[in-house]
């Protein structure tokens, strides 16, 4: 037996992904203080039964300014544009109370299935003004018990085709903004859209993660100049591309050439299974294409990458539960990923995408926040192929939720 400095709180029996068996966990004023065999202690004892303990789930992409619109719109929105127009007449109307009520819906579904780590999108225009953005900087703060937030700001409809977006942007970063945006296909001068938007990063000293190549045509694309404008300004590790299906379709040898272009320029790579898979190759009458970029080959290669949620029952995806583990699962099917695969699945939902954000206190470590939640399984390795449950989470050491295990009631013999 360890004796170990006095603790709030002991997990014990904790199986991490690093443990070949299970471990105690020591909680002093938030933090983890200690982590071996048989901690001693007068202290909370929480017993997690040699379950599998991981640091949450960390999702780098959501819309929460814009979810559960489907009682408002339907689902009949067959391409991007199409969805793009029809929340664009909707977001007119959104008051900071419904953004809201909307957001907080989403936010209470991730959290109960283990999200502790989110990215939202925020879009800012002059048809929204900085009313959602005044609603989600609202969930972030009364939501932090349980979840860190962090809000990026962008303009969904262009920028400089856009009078007014800009100041917007601008008095956004200074009022809380704390990534940047962007979205060059909306955009009459895509190049020039980028390029404000890296002008922007660097006078506010923050990441940029971009919505970027969205289609399957791989005949041009905005990544070259993402890739220049990265190295330039030397954003090594600080820039982000979402969806990028134009990759799935690329031939082996274009693909093995734009992944060393992003490994070098260290752009990192989000895939949006359900948005992408829902949107690309609507057109095709047979044999449509997945259109989806593959993570985890892309991480086998260098590019730090992530699977997220993007948007959660609305026109571009009359979808979705929040849960990012069952996302990796749905991502694992359709990339076809193999057994072998399947550790690095469950890192595009943990440990990837909190490089990806740059979060350096992630992770169940001594000195780092105790920021855990619990699956119903003893080996990581099946947590992408059974989809197991997700029992209880906590937040600096305090329990934020708790889920019971069914219960069979057998007929009597």
């Amino acid at each position: 037996m360890i004796t170990q400095p006095a603790f709030d709180l002991i997990f014990r029996n904790a199986l991490l992904r690093s443990s070949a068996s299970s471990v105690d966990i020591g909680v002093k004023g938030g933090r983890i203080a200690a982590i071996g065999p048989k901690l001693t202690c007068e202290a909370v004892e929480v017993d997690i039964g040699g379950h599998l303990a991981l640091p949450g789930f960390v999702d780098t992409h959501i819309h929460l300014d814009k979810a559960c619109l489907l009682d408002r719109c339907g689902h009949d929105h067959g391409s991007l544009g199409d969805a793009i127009r029809a929340v664009s007449a909707m977001k007119r109307d959104f008051t900071v109370e419904d953004v809201y009520a909307r957001g907080a819906k989403v936010l209470e579904r991730a959290i109960v299935h283990g999200t502790t780590r989110m990215r939202t999108h925020v879009e800012i225009d002059p048809r929204i003004g900085l009313r959602s953005f005044e609603a989600v900087k609202a969930l972030k703060r009364d939501y932090a018990w349980a979840l860190d937030l962090s809000l990026c700001v962008f303009p969904q409809e262009g920028l400089t085709n856009d009078p007014g977006a800009e100041d917007l942007l601008i008095q956004a970063l200074r009022d809380g903004g704390e990534t940047i945006g962007g979205c060059p296909y909306t955009d009459t001068d895509p190049t020039a859209h980028l390029a404000r938007i890296f002008d922007l990063a660097q006078e506010f000293d923050v990441d940029v993660d971009l919505h970027l190549d969205f289609d399957l045509d791989p005949s041009w694309w905005h990544l070259d100049e993402v890739c220049r404008q990265t190295e330039r300004r030397n954003y090594h590790g600080r820039v982000t591309i979402g969806h990028a299906t134009k990759l799935s379709a690329l031939p082996p040898e274009r693909m093995k050439a734009a992944t060393a272009q992003l490994a070098r320029a260290g752009v990192a790579v989000t895939v949006l299974p359900a948005t992408d898979l829902y949107l690309m190759g609507r057109e095709a009458n047979h044999n449509a294409p997945r259109g989806l970029t593959l993570a985890h080959k892309l991480a086998g290669d260098g590019v730090v990458c992530s699977v997220a949620t993007n948007n959660v029952l609305n026109p571009f995806t009359p979808f979705g539960d929040a849960s990012l583990l069952r996302m990796a699962n749905f991502y694992a099917n359709v990339a076809q990923a193999s057994v072998g695969d399947f550790d690095t699945c469950l890192d595009l939902v943990t440990e990837l995408p909190a490089r990806l954000m740059n979060l350096d206190d992630y992770g169940i470590k001594v000195g780092n926040p105790a920021d855990l939640i619990v699956l119903d399984t003893q080996d990581s390795r099946f947590a992408i192929a059974e989809l197991p449950d997700v029992m209880m989470g906590f937040k600096d050491g305090r329990q934020t939720f708790a889920r019971q295990r069914p219960v069979l009631f057998r007929p009597r013999s």
